[in-house]
């Protein structure tokens, strides 16, 4: 069996990491699209070598771009690889402009498609990601949910003949990383000079916090305010809008730093207060490392994580800090998101199913 994975932003490289081992130990060939989606050293290519995943059969370097732009650069290249390819299963992950395009040339083609994290919702169609899960979903031929709430999500879309609970990737490869860590201080700790648990991890990227040059002053200065230091793991695009208005990321409690590596990453939250974060991928890992999180957001598709209490969200500047400074979560252990063995599924459900069609 042949699987064609295609990939382009961080949260699909750590979520490939699995899937790659998975596929390797059971004998499948297993061929890495990269469609240069996310083109900064740290937020892509160095996570192969830290996850252990084989470098890209196929590159792509799209590169950054207009929503438009950037799929439409993706679908006209992804045609000539899947009819040289032409593979089992389509493996495509997540909510990025990478899954829709990979997801829409496939189907054209007559290829399988497989839809990795399915099922999930933010109910906010302002957000470019839900139209992209969305519409995957609904061409997808497989749709491997990694929570019961997402298969409800798809039971109620009418496509639970289509869908399969795995559990979550990302489960996978995070106990992994965090077995391997063990005890080790963070490599941040020591480069900024900061002790354990007196500061909080940042990540903010997404459209609805940096576009508008007043929302992102706001979550900068919201940042900024709190009570211990707060290291911003900035993506390139939010430094160079932050330096076009003019808005500092380096200010009061909040220090801007370069993205991190992905064991560098998990170190430097085990090691933390608390996360504060709009990334979907993030609140999980927050969960599962049980470092209690704020999201700046108005909505999650991670919806356990503040039901049991260890995720909140929080937009205005009161609500962070409320947020932030909120008691420590109740202990839980609860494990919506699998048993870290999610990937195994993933690898027998599509031999399964390409067997089946036979």
């Amino acid at each position: 069996m042949k699987i064609v994975s295609v990939v382009g932003a961080r949260p699909q490289f750590v979520k490939l990491a699995p899937i790659h081992k998975a596929a390797v130990a059971a004998g499948v060939e297993h061929v890495i699209v990269h469609t240069g989606q996310h083109y900064d050293p740290m937020l892509s290519d160095v996570f192969f070598d830290d996850l252990g995943i084989a470098a890209p059969d196929v590159h792509l370097g799209v590169g950054s771009g207009s929503h438009g732009v950037q799929t439409g650069a993706m679908l006209a290249a992804m045609d000539a690889v899947f009819d040289e390819h032409r593979p089992d299963w389509v493996l495509v992950y997540g909510d990025t402009n990478s899954t829709i395009a990979a997801a829409l040339s496939a189907v054209k083609l007559h290829i399988p498609v497989a839809h990795l994290e399915a099922g999930l919702r933010s109910f906010n169609r302002r957000m470019p990601e839900e139209h992209n899960r969305v519409m995957t979903d609904h061409a997808a031929d497989l749709l491997l949910a990694p929570t019961q709430v997402a298969v409800d999500h798809l039971a109620n879309e009418g496509l639970a003949e289509r869908t399969v609970l795995v559990g979550d990737v990302m489960t996978d490869v995070l106990f992994e990383v965090r077995d391997a860590i063990g005890a080790r201080p963070s490599a941040l700790i020591e480069e900024l000079g900061l002790a354990p648990g007196e500061y909080y991890v940042a990540t903010i990227h997404r459209a609805e916090n940096t576009d508008d040059p007043e929302r992102l002053a706001v979550v900068a200065a919201s940042l900024a305010g709190l009570d211990k230091p707060v290291i911003l793991l900035a993506h390139p695009r939010v430094v160079a809008k932050a330096a076009a208005h003019g808005i500092e990321l380096t200010q009061g409690a909040l220090i801007a730093h370069a993205p991190l590596a992905y064991h560098d990453l998990i170190g430097a939250v085990l090691s933390s207060a608390g996360v504060v974060t709009d990334s979907g991928g993030l609140q999980k890992e927050a969960f599962l490392l049980r470092i209690p999180c704020t999201t700046v957001r108005t909505e999650t598709e991670w919806v356990e994580t503040v039901e049991m209490g260890w995720n909140v969200l929080a937009n205005s500047a009161e609500e962070i800090a409320a947020a932030v400074s909120r008691p420590h979560p109740d202990a839980t252990d609860d494990a919506p998101y699998g048993d870290g063995h999610a990937a195994e599924r993933v690898i027998r459900v599509l031999q399964d199913q390409a067997q089946g069609s036979r």
